[in-house]
């Protein structure tokens, strides 16, 4: 006898992607009666999607993303559960030798004697990226030779030849496999983001959303998120 699935939509940002590889096996394992459809994108493109009529069961965003769908009220603000911190990074292939980037002022002579430096223009690292390089002085310089692509994952541009360096969250980085991260960006520069997730006011499976966002804050969920350089938030 064939049973109907409950179907689960879910927007999420791609930040906190790599720990759902795992996650998601086993959610079907333990939640074989709810189909989880899970969405990946940046903030800024699932913004844009939620601004054209585009609506889910819960979304997985930044926080100042998530305060601007409850202040619209699209969001329940008493569903709302902490996720996790992200943290920036550089990532280059295995056999690279790896410069220092331990201060501001190292971390510029990197980017500035790369080939090439990789980052994704719609996700939260490459708009703060952009902010950073204009307070450094060196947009211009930087852009003349940066690989940008709109979305996705700027290490994959690393392994196809087009740079040497990417830029992005950590967990974005260790989301391709044959490259390495190689820091955080220093601390005086350090950009961290903290993700959230919530339920759509009006969404059509409020009491499976609930249920996947327990799931979310699960040891099992919290042990996935601190493989991929998220911390817990608390």
């Amino acid at each position: 006898m064939m049973v109907n699935k409950t179907r689960l939509r879910v927007f999420s940002a791609l930040a906190v992607r790599a720990p759902f590889v795992l996650l998601e096996q086993e959610w079907g394992k333990t939640h074989s009666d709810i189909s989880l459809e899970i969405e990946w994108n940046p903030t800024s493109v699932i913004e844009k999607k939620i601004a054209q009529g585009e609506t889910a069961d819960a979304a997985i965003l930044t926080k100042p993303a998530m305060d601007t769908l409850i202040e619209a009220g699209l969001i329940s603000p008493t569903s709302i559960v902490e996720l996790v911190d992200s943290h920036i990074g550089l990532a280059m292939l295995p056999d690279a030798t790896a410069p220092d980037i331990s201060t501001t002022a190292l971390l510029i002579k990197a980017l500035l004697a790369a080939r090439s430096v990789a980052y994704s223009q719609g996700g939260a690292s490459g708009i703060y990226l952009i902010k950073l390089l204009e307070s450094l002085g060196i947009k211009e310089e930087f852009l003349s030779r940066a690989t940008a692509i709109p979305e996705g994952f700027s290490a994959t541009k690393l392994i196809d030849g087009s740079a040497d360096i990417a830029i992005q969250q950590i967990s974005e980085l260790l989301s391709v496999e044959g490259v390495k991260v190689i820091g955080p960006l220093p601390k005086e520069v350090q950009k961290v983001t903290s993700f959230q997730a919530g339920i759509f006011n009006q969404a059509e499976q409020p009491a499976a959303a609930s249920t996947f966002l327990n799931y979310l804050r699960s040891q099992q969920a919290q042990t996935e998120y601190e493989k991929f350089g998220l911390q817990v938030r608390t």
